[in-house]
Parts: C-alpha cells; sequence; structure tokens
C-alpha cells in the first residue's frame, strides 16, 4: 500500500470524557518467505515487525498510564479472560500472533512468579515469560491449513460462490486489457525471475506472485539476477499492476459475495464487540490475524476506497486495523446508545512514527459513529461463518452446511409416500431420469457455460492462475519451480 497522507486521517486521542470500553484488533502477519516456495516461513524481520505492533498496541491499550487504556484491563500480567486471540492455523500467522503478544505483554520478571505450599517461589522461566494461547480460527466453514502457501486469493474461503465470483475476474473487461498490454513488460523482466517463472507464466496473470517473488527477493537476497533491470520505476509498476490484481480478486461493487472474507469478520467483529458492552466478563480486547485480503475486501465492503485509493492496493507486512468501543457515559455499565465505535488502521508496522489513524467508515463524514449505526452499517454485508446465511449466500451444501439443507431430501422421501396415486415404479424412473438430467446439467454448466476447461494437475511449484471447475479452491498453476 502507497504511504502517502490519506484523506480525512486523524491520530486518535480519547478526550478526557472517554472511556475506552474494548477494543478489536485485526492484524497482517511479519515479513515472510516468498509463495514460490512452500511452505512460508516468518523470517527474523517479520518478528520484529509485529513484537513492535504489539508493544505499541500495549502502550495504547494495556499501560495503566494511557489515556486510551481500555478500562479495567490488567496491564502487568494478562488476564486470559480479557483476551480472546486467534488465527488460522498457519505457520506465518500464527507465529505472527504468539509473537506480538509477546509486545503486548511482555515478560514480567518477578511479577509473574508463584508462591508454593512450602514457600518456595517461583518465577516463569524467561524472565517471566508470559504464556498466552493462540487459539486456531477456522478461515472457511471446513477449516482450513497453511492459508499463506496459498497465492490464490479465494483458495482458503471455502465459498464457492465467492470463488466463482472471483474467477469472473479472470473474464473482466480490465483484467483482459491488462493481460495485453502488460505482456511485453513482464517478458522484459523475465531474466529476473525466469528460474521461477517460465516465459508463459510471465504474464499479468501471475501479477501477484511474480510481485512478491520479486519483493521477498528485494529485502533479502544479497543478489538477484539480471537486478539492473528492477528500476524503482519498475519495481513501481510490478507493485501497481499486483495491487490492481488483487483489489480484483478481493472485491467487486456487483458481486459482493466476491468479499466473503470481509463479511465474515465484519460478523465477528460486531458479535464480539457487542459482548463487550453486554458482559463484563467477555474479553476486552479481541485480536485475530489474517491475510492481505481479508484487509482489501473489508475496504472494499466498507466503501473506504472513497476516502482513498490507497485502500485498494495490497496492505503491508504487519499492518493493523483496530475498532475502538467508547462511551462518554460516566455510568459503569452504559446502555448501547451511549456507546460509539472508531476506526483506526496503520499501514504496515505501527509506532510512534506510523501510528494508527482514525478513518470515516460507510461513506459516513465522521470518524466516530454511535454503536447503532456502526451495527447497521456492518450488517449491511456481515456473514456469520458457517451459519444458514453464509451458506445460502455461498451456495455450500456440503460439510457444516449439510445440516441446514437435510430437509430437502427428506422432503423429496416424503413426497414419494405420499397419496399422489404414482406408483413406486414409475417414481422410480421419474426420480433417476431426473437425477440424470442433473448430473449432465451440471457437466454441460461445468464445460460450456461457464467456458471452463479440464486442465492436467502438475507438480506444486508456480502460481500460475488456472481455470478450474466450480468447487475447487486453487486457481495456481502448480508446475515444479526451480530454485535460482
Amino acid at each position: 500500500m502507497h504511504t502517502k497522507a490519506l484523506l480525512l486521517a486523524s491520530i486518535p486521542a480519547a478526550t478526557a470524557a472517554e472511556t475506552i470500553l474494548g477494543a478489536y484488533i485485526f492484524s497482517r502477519h511479519g515479513d515472510r518467505t516468498t509463495k514460490a516456495y512452500s511452505p512460508t516461513k516468518l523470517t527474523t524481520l517479520g518478528a520484529e515487525q509485529v513484537y513492535l505492533s504489539g508493544s505499541w498496541y500495549r502502550s495504547r491499550y494495556i499501560d495503566e498510564k494511557s489515556s486510551t487504556r481500555i478500562n479495567g484491563i490488567s496491564s502487568d500480567l494478562a488476564d486470559l479472560t480479557e483476551l480472546a486471540v486467534t488465527a488460522p492455523v498457519d505457520n506465518v500467522l500464527q507465529g505472527s500472533a504468539g509473537i506480538f503478544l509477546q509486545g503486548l505483554y511482555p515478560p514480567a520478571g518477578s511479577v509473574n512468579s508463584q508462591k508454593l505450599a512450602n514457600g518456595t517461589t517461583i518465577e516463569a522461566p524467561l524472565s517471566g515469560y508470559q504464556y498466552i494461547p493462540v487459539n486456531s480460527a477456522a478461515v472457511t466453514s471446513r477449516g482450513s491449513n497453511q492459508a499463506e502457501s496459498s497465492a490464490w486469493l479465494q483458495g482458503n474461503s471455502g465459498c464457492p460462490a465467492a470463488v466463482n465470483s472471483s474467477q469472473a475476474y479472470f473474464q473482466s473487461k480490465e483484467y483482459l486489457e491488462l493481460l495485453e498490454s502488460t505482456k511485453e513488460f513482464y517478458q522484459k523482466l523475465l531474466p529476473v525471475y525466469e528460474s521461477t517463472f517460465p516465459s508463459e507464466s510471465a504474464t499479468f496473470k501471475n501479477a501477484y506472485s511474480i510481485f512478491d517473488y520479486i519483493h521477498v527477493s528485494t529485502i533479502h537476497n544479497a543478489s538477484i539476477p539480471s537486478s539492473n533491470l528492477l528500476t524503482p520505476s519498475n519495481l513501481q509498476t510490478l507493485s501497481d499492476l499486483a495491487n490492481i490484481h488483487e483489489f480484483g480478486l478481493a472485491y467487486n461493487a456487483s458481486s459482493p459475495i466476491r468479499a466473503v472474507a470481509g463479511s465474515v469478520l465484519a460478523s465477528h467483529i460486531v458479535s464480539t464487540l457487542k459482548s463487550s458492552i453486554s458482559s463484563s466478563s467477555s474479553p476486552k480486547l479481541n485480536i485475530q490475524f489474517g491475510p492481505y485480503g481479508t484487509f482489501a475486501s473489508f475496504f472494499g465492503l466498507s466503501q473506504l476506497p472513497a476516502v482513498s485509493q490507497d485502500f485498494t492496493a495490497i496492505v503491508d507486512y504487519a499492518s493493523s486495523m483496530a475498532f475502538e468501543l467508547f462511551t462518554t457515559s460516566s455510568s459503569s455499565s452504559p446502555s448501547e446508545n451511549e456507546v460509539f465505535v472508531r476506526f483506526l488502521f496503520a499501514n504496515g508496522t505501527v509506532s510512534d512514527s506510523n501510528p494508527a489513524k482514525t478513518y470515516p467508515l460507510f461513506g459516513q463524514d465522521k470518524t466516530e459513529l454511535p454503536w447503532a449505526t456502526f451495527v447497521s452499517e456492518m450488517n449491511k454485508f456481515a456473514l456469520e461463518g458457517g451459519s444458514k446465511e453464509w451458506c445460502d449466500a455461498c451456495g455450500e451444501k456440503t460439510g457444516q452446511c449439510a445440516a441446514y439443507f437435510s430437509g430437502e431430501s427428506a422432503g423429496v422421501a416424503a413426497a414419494a409416500k405420499s397419496g399422489s396415486g404414482m406408483s413406486n415404479a414409475v417414481a422410480g424412473v421419474i426420480g433417476a431420469m431426473v437425477t440424470l438430467g442433473v448430473v449432465l446439467g451440471l457437466q454441460a454448466l461445468i464445460l460450456g457455460v461457464g467456458g471452463l476447461r479440464l486442465t492436467k494437475r502438475r507438480k506444486q511449484g508456480t502460481s500460475e492462475v488456472l481455470e478450474v471447475p466450480t468447487g475447487k479452491t486453487s486457481l495456481s498453476d502448480t508446475s515444479s519451480v526451480r530454485k535460482a
């Protein structure tokens, strides 16, 4: 994401009359290895990035001297009843979350000790290290592993309708025009990455994978083949094209299901913040780690690109957004109409030199929204993952969703037994014909109307996007990768 100043942004500071009731933080992982070689791994630089972000959020929400401290939250020792931390089962995301927490609640020394019955005092290992669990978050209704090893943005959505919607981008005018107009550009840079992306893969179709490969190389590789081709202008073009490619896959105003990741996140934000209002025993601080695509989907749904086109770009490593719940009431239990929400975002590692700033959501002109307005706007696109609404919107009837549609098969069986006057033999023939018709119809839809073709599966490696039948969750070419 570009680093130029965004419109209507301001550095938030709670007034003396404000009380922070709770917060929800969504963060991207830190610097990692390239997706061209699975599995991806969090780097030392990435660990430092998320640690520093955790430290900044500590200074804002945890430090007892902070004017924006969450009301009543423990400042020295983490109280696990006050925290809810989740991340998909993934090397990079789980690792990032764990290290972020060490910045949020660092080792507490002798404060983190215990006196035993015999009078012995035991201090926690590693200078009072605080062991805060990171719970597994299923990124789909079916669950998914190693989300960060997939170069296909919808590879872990588990939502067939979202997959199909993103596939439609590859038939869009914007995509086809850029695919044609950028051929020469990608071929010109082929000497840089031909050991990983052969000539036929060096196109706009792989804009993100190529950008990611080069971006990681410029951070970590002391030497790069034909590095003279990587001029500032060419590097910026690679970034711009990757931004266009990925936002096109993450969000489309006329097909909101494409942004299902942002919809599921919105539902979780609303439900957890609501708990912070209604129950004093609910977690005060909710933290979730996830991929850049979720940011893009949520940005599109919440109309942030209207604030700045920078919100259509891929967020940097360790970027984070936060939703603060606050009140100006002096009541210890304020009502919902006395509660407000503000949205904050920091592109990249958040710090005193790069603080999280407030931005207006939903096309509003204010950065502080009444709770009722916030909920109303979020619910326009929120979908609870695995719910009946999610299953309907995604067109999913298997896995978790099967339970919602069990009545359909029961209804068919009941109709067969009803007094319709139809014999079992006739019903059986009709049933067989209907089944055959459905199978043939689906085959025609997949191979004909959808314009899709059967493809040969190759070995894992390069991430060239292929057309795949409905229900597949990866469009990555799996041809072999030769290491440089």
